[in-house]
């Protein structure tokens, strides 16, 4: 039993006005089906293409996020920062590195410790403690003592001075600074 129906069409791949014979036909002639046919593969293969290469850009990232200690270059990919970034990070101590080898290394608590919210508590307590009468000012500990400034700061972080700023000026307490260095000279 043959179709006498006869419907006008636009053809999907040229666009053209065409007479179909039957309701489903999509396109004017065998060729433009076969060129709709190469051009749906080839969004096909290029879509599976830019989902492979995603996954291949991901993966190193989720590789790191799976380690327990990561090398420099490692942080900087995985939070897309600088080598220099990292290096004064670790140079402040904000992030704990481990050296081994040639290579430091830097554990996942550490870096985790960054992103977690500061504990002021403890701070305004210590600040409380110390009175800023019984304190002395970085510039006038160096003239006293004559000493500079890096030697200063080194031993009040050797041996954890505290220490209290107020405006410009850094305060650390008499105390441990006589008992680590003596008696102020006089001149």
């Amino acid at each position: 039993m043959a179709s006498r129906i006869r419907i006008q069409r636009i053809c999907q791949y040229c666009e053209k006005e065409f007479t179909a014979k039957t309701t489903v036909t999509k396109y004017c002639s065998d060729t433009c089906a076969k060129r709709a046919y190469k051009a749906r593969k080839k969004a096909e293969k290029i879509e599976a293409s830019k989902q492979e290469t995603q996954l291949i850009k991901n993966k190193p990232l989720t590789d790191l996020q799976g380690k327990d200690f990561l090398s420099i270059q490692e942080v900087c990919q995985l939070f897309k920062v600088s080598r220099t970034t990292v290096w004064r990070l670790t140079k402040e101590g904000k992030v704990n590195a481990a050296k081994i080898g040639r290579k430091k290394f830097i554990t996942r608590d550490s870096i985790n410790a960054l992103f977690a919210p500061p504990i002021e508590k403890k701070e305004a307590t210590e600040e409380k403690a110390i009175n800023i009468n019984e304190c002395w000012n970085i510039g006038h500990i160096q003239t006293i003592y004559g000493i500079h400034d890096k030697t200063l700061y080194s031993i009040i972080q050797r041996f954890e001075i505290p220490k209290i700023k107020k405006g410009k000026f850094v305060y650390v307490p008499k105390e441990p600074i006589k008992a680590i260095l003596g008696e102020p000279r006089t001149t």
